[in-house]
């Protein structure tokens, strides 16, 4: 029980963590706290920059696909079948996480969890996901990310490493 209640409270710190950063961003923009509104009626830009470094800007956009604006073309039917599928994917991984899952992959796992509830608040908030860090090399832009994103990122690479290491470890264990 005190295994799960850890791993709820790193998802909770990464929903929080991550909602406060795009609020603080909206309430910047808007004067305002965000609360529950379509995406386009509370901020009606489509961009707004502001230069940090010279490979760092702080943006505001509004990414209504999935990673890196996949999936824009689906149309009007997109935010739906988007939060439907992102709920499935984190209700399969969240009951292998505290069901299934080796000690080595719960904190990956909980990160990628914390990060797609992060988003998908905002895709049943606003109907898009707010999207602001924005790193370049001189005009060559990554595509504009959030906290959320970060989290999922650093789960499938921590993920990814700890099942290779665990495989070596299994390997030689095999071979003596």
């Amino acid at each position: 029980m005190k295994k799960i209640f850890r791993y709820l409270l790193i998802i909770l710190a990464i929903i929080l963590l991550d909602q406060l950063t795009k609020g603080v961003l909206i309430n910047l923009i808007t004067g305002r706290v965000p609360m529950f509104a379509p995406a386009w009626q509370l901020i009606p830009v489509p961009y707004l920059m502001s230069h940090v470094t010279d490979f760092f800007n702080v943006v505001f956009t509004w990414n209504p696909g999935t990673s890196f604006s996949l999936f824009r073309a689906l149309g009007e039917a997109a935010p739906i079948i988007i939060i439907v599928l992102t709920a499935f994917v984190i209700g399969a991984i969240s009951y292998y996480l505290f069901y299934r899952a080796q000690s080595y992959e719960r904190l990956p796992l909980a990160f990628i969890v914390g990060g797609a509830l992060g988003n998908l608040i905002d895709r049943m908030r606003f109907g898009a996901v707010v999207d602001f860090l924005d790193f370049h090399i001189g005009g060559a832009h990554w595509p504009a990310f959030n906290v959320a994103d970060i989290f999922i990122c650093v789960g499938v690479g921590l993920y990814i490493l700890n099942w290779i290491l665990a495989r070596r470890r299994c390997m030689r264990a095999n071979k003596q």
